[in-house]
């Protein structure tokens, strides 16, 4: 797949089939997910890789802010990948933690090549950490960042990634100038 098609298939995706993941296909993703940039090279952050079932249920239990939709796709995915991060292995500027930057980037590399490779993710992040921590043996000093579940996908709401107005979001030179006034 071509790099911006890539970014335009991207989606949330919340339910899956039972297909298990590809070794090769795996493999090419995590060799992508930790090729991401990181902050002075630190690569801060873990992937812990769920595909026990009993697991996965604990998981599916500590998202937060949920309607349903969430959890049933961590116990429905194949696998399920956690994003951790050692603050304290990474660095602060101007108050803004940059583990979160590094290990956000880190990320959306592997949903980019879930994407790629034709599988479906859902990036989760309202989850109860010491719940995840708890089930995972996570040591107390890293921090659960984010995790997704990841498989082929059964169907998708195909007007969940609509175009959104570049104006919108993108300024030129100052606040509220539109970027479409560039020649």
């Amino acid at each position: 797949m071509q790099f911006y098609d890539v970014i335009k298939e991207r989606k949330s995706i919340k339910n899956f089939k039972s297909t298990p993941i590809q070794k090769d296909k795996l493999d090419r993703i995590l060799t992508a997910t930790i090729m991401s940039p990181s902050w002075k090279d630190n690569k801060c952050f873990k992937f812990i890789l769920v595909d026990n079932e009993s697991q996965k249920k604990e998981l599916s239990m500590a998202v937060m802010n949920d309607v349903n939709s969430a959890s049933a796709s961590i116990t429905q995915a194949p696998l399920v990948s956690v994003v951790v991060a050692d603050p304290s292995s990474s660095g602060s500027i101007d108050n803004k933690d940059l583990y979160l930057v590094d290990s956000g980037i880190a990320m959306e590399h592997l949903v980019l090549a879930c994407t790629n490779e034709g599988y479906g993710t859902c990036w989760i992040a309202s989850l109860d950490e010491d719940k995840i921590k708890r089930t995972l043996d996570i040591p107390d000093k890293y921090r659960v960042v984010a995790m997704s579940p990841i498989g082929e996908y059964s169907d998708y709401d195909d007007n969940q990634n609509n175009k959104p107005a570049t104006d919108d979001y993108v300024c030129l030179n100052k606040w509220d100038s539109p970027y479409t006034n560039i020649h």
